[in-house]
């Protein structure tokens, strides 16, 4: 039922917002909805309220140009003007899961990973798993070559939805294998349904992996009570109870975040790579006056610690893909999976 909940993206019109459709009037409306929606103010230690005036200023600063400029800009000039100006304020925020929406863009932070290594590079995989590689559902699945007793599972995207029948197919295919890799790297999220229901393979118990709490008021400390999040082991009635390594980068982002958070917890898991991206965070969207839409993190999760997992969780080995001939990440997996190291 709570995770039902969580999954019920909403957009609305906020009643209490009612600024006018002016160049000042959105950066305000913006300002004000984060000011009060946002749920992570408080924890990145932000100056929001130092924000809303040098923003304000660049609104008039852009109002003012309409108003004397002599050269022919048409409207279009201007509300890209306008969009830019509140996208870059939206950056303040450094949030993958923060949005701009209008008819003619989508703002995005891309700040939260581009510092970091990247730890993937899809051309290497072919020489791991080959081209006879199988497919179900949005498994991509195969043996290791060279390896043939370790089986390995590349999951893209947490907004392909797989079934028991098709886990049973994979699992049937592994039969033979002492160990087996689950590759969410790159993963930007998708239904947090289909993450826990991939960590209820490894889970032979219903399993707490962490909490979550929503904003009940204006101030930047207004949350519910924490709630508690499981993964229900009956989720997936096919199981993987041998050991099983997830390989993790910081662009594993929303619901990857929160499937390798709950897999800390699997009795047989290694997390191997870097640190997620976070988005601990389940987004909402609000209309602005002018019909545009701002998406932002209005719920917080954390880990069964109560450790927010806004900023990524930190892999068990840490490994950085350095050269251009092998995949390091999965070479340390196969040296973890050897006989004299598994649990």
């Amino acid at each position: 039922m709570i995770l039902s909940a969580l999954m019920m993206a909403s957009c609305v019109r906020d009643p209490e917002v009612v600024l006018k459709n002016t160049m000042r009037g959105n950066v305000e409306a913006l300002w004000q909805i984060i000011d009060e929606k946002y749920c992570f103010v408080e924890e990145k230690g932000l100056d929001w309220n130092g924000v809303l005036p040098i923003y304000q200023a660049k609104a008039d600063s852009i109002e003012k140009e309409r108003a004397e400029s002599t050269e022919k800009r048409g409207s279009d000039y201007y509300q890209r003007a306008l969009f830019d100006l509140m996208a870059q304020m939206l950056d303040t925020l450094q949030d993958g899961h923060v949005n701009l929406y209008s008819s003619f863009d989508v703002s995005r932070c891309s700040s939260w990973y581009e510092d970091y290594p990247s730890n993937f590079n899809s051309g290497l995989l072919t020489q791991y798993i080959g081209t006879d590689y199988k497919t179900a559902a949005g498994l991509t699945y195969n043996l290791l070559k060279g390896h043939e007793d370790i089986g390995y599972i590349r999951y893209s995207s947490f907004s392909d939805s797989f079934g028991t029948l098709n886990m049973y197919y994979v699992i049937k295919y592994f039969e033979k294998c002492r160990g087996m890799i689950i590759d969410v790297r790159n993963n930007g999220g998708g239904s947090l349904e289909n993450a826990y229901k991939l960590a209820s393979t490894f889970m032979k118990e219903t399993t707490l992996v962490g909490y979550w709490q929503h904003k009940t008021g204006k101030g930047h400390q207004d949350f519910s009570p924490l709630e508690p999040l499981y993964v229900d082991s009956t989720d997936m009635t096919v199981k993987w109870l041998r050991p099983v390594i997830v390989l993790c980068n910081r662009r594993s982002y929303s619901a990857t975040n929160m499937f390798v958070n709950a897999m800390r917890y699997a009795p047989n898991a290694t997390i191997v790579g870097g640190r997620t991206g976070g988005g601990g965070g389940m987004p909402l969207s609000y209309e602005l006056p002018n019909g545009w839409m701002v998406r932002f993190s209005s719920v917080r999760m954390t880990d069964r610690d109560k450790v927010s997992t806004e900023n990524g969780v930190m892999p068990d080995e840490e490994v950085t893909l350095e050269g251009k001939d092998k995949d390091d990440l999965i070479e340390r997996a196969i040296k973890l999976m050897a006989p004299s190291l598994q649990k």
